[in-house]
């Protein structure tokens, strides 16, 4: 039995990045898979903790050796994961959470058919312009071309097993713990990990 391999992915401005946080924070049985990227860090991103700064030589490198589980292309930047850290985490019985777009989601499906996926929404299209802005952290044309994706992005919604509509965080935020509290309950891992317990009482 390995860990549980969870997915949270959202358009531009949906929260996901602050949703992952406070799970992170309230859950300390969850690790973060951090991303490699070709963009350069933001405002008060460290490398290494929000993402693997890389060049755009380096990271083709790295997908031509094969050294990713997933990397997409998000607007004109490359992200990626890093399939070694996944695997050994997971074989660790160490469950991961990868914040990542709807393409890897899709790619990384493929290869782990169990991975439990999480679509982010916004209440509006409204409150994602008014979340984008508040951020200030990109060009009028950057942003424009955000809400222009997001609707390819949030197209995919189906294709993901739970979806969370972060119009309240606070309440956002619980119900994404819901979720991995209730994958963990699954008869097949409470099985696994209380075997003997599960043995005395029949």
């Amino acid at each position: 039995m390995s860990g549980n391999l969870y997915i949270v992915s959202a358009p531009s401005g949906a929260g996901k990045t602050s949703l992952v946080a406070a799970l992170l924070e309230a859950d300390r049985g969850i690790r973060k898979s951090v991303s490699y990227t070709t963009r350069p860090p933001r405002p008060g991103e460290v490398n290494g903790i929000h993402y693997h700064f890389v060049t755009t030589d380096a990271f083709e490198k790295m997908a031509q050796a094969g050294d990713f589980l997933e990397s997409a292309l998000v607007h004109d930047n490359r992200y990626g994961t890093s399939r070694k850290w996944v695997e050994e985490r997971l074989a660790a019985d160490t469950d991961i959470v990868l914040e990542i777009d709807w393409q890897g989601a899709a790619q990384v499906r493929r290869l782990m058919p169990a991975t439990i996926s999480i679509f982010i929404l916004p209440p509006s299209f409204e409150t994602l312009l008014q979340r984008l802005n508040a951020r200030a952290q990109d060009t009028l044309e950057v942003i424009a071309r955000r809400l222009a994706n997001a609707r390819e992005e949030i197209a995919h919604v189906t294709d993901f097993d739970y979806v969370i509509i972060n119009n309240d965080f606070r309440v956002a935020a619980a119900e994404l713990q819901d979720v991995v509290r209730a994958e963990r309950l699954r008869t097949s891992r409470q099985l696994h990990r209380h075997t003997a317990l599960i043995n005395r009482l029949k």
